[in-house]
């Protein structure tokens, strides 16, 4: 499975903000494939083994920064991207659609950064919507936090409230799809 290098850059650029003075010591615990990738430079418009470029890196920021709390760590990680993928031209879209057409948006985007993937809403009323996650071969409980916590930040950025992003089921868990149900006020 495959990311596209829009969503890598956004790693070692969390570490920089948040963590600048041990940007080297959360390169240093990583194997070599992610510290190659990580500490060179990162093209937007590449694709990068998502393991390597995701997966591995994420948990190394947990384990480093976050005392193992892979939870914590994706979401920060998810707000950290909304905030960044989401300003200039894009804030105007943001801040003047609906929560639905933002996550549908965001649901026909999803396959441009994941490849090969699948993300449909099933489900939408007034404060919530359910989304499934119906084709990523290779899941990974942090990379699924990451994405709800990206969602979680679009629709703060909107003007929601209260916004709650909870994984009902997940393809880690041998279920068929990852669910994530998301409310706001």
């Amino acid at each position: 499975m495959e990311i596209k290098g829009t969503a890598v850059k956004s790693i070692p650029e969390f570490v920089k903000k948040q963590f600048p003075l041990r940007f080297q010591e959360w390169l240093n615990a990583m194997p070599e494939a992610s510290k190659k990738i990580m500490g060179g430079l990162i093209f937007t418009n590449n694709w990068y083994p998502m393991y390597d470029s995701l997966t591995i890196p994420m948990k190394i920021i947990s384990k480093v920064f976050y005392g193992g709390d892979d939870v914590k760590t994706a979401r920060t990680m998810g707000h950290f991207s909304a905030d960044i993928a989401l300003t200039g031209v894009y804030k105007f879209f943001i801040q003047f659609g609906s929560p639905k057409y933002i996550i549908e948006r965001g649901s026909r985007i999803f396959s441009t950064y994941f490849q090969p993937s699948e993300m449909v809403v099933i489900n939408a009323s007034k404060n919530g919507l359910t989304i499934q996650i119906t084709k990523f071969p290779e899941p990974e409980q942090i990379i699924e936090q990451n994405i709800a916590g990206w969602m979680e930040r679009a629709l703060e950025i909107s003007g929601c409230k209260q916004v709650k992003a909870v994984i009902k089921k997940s393809l880690t868990q041998k279920n068929l799809v990852t669910e994530i149900e998301i409310s706001w006020l």
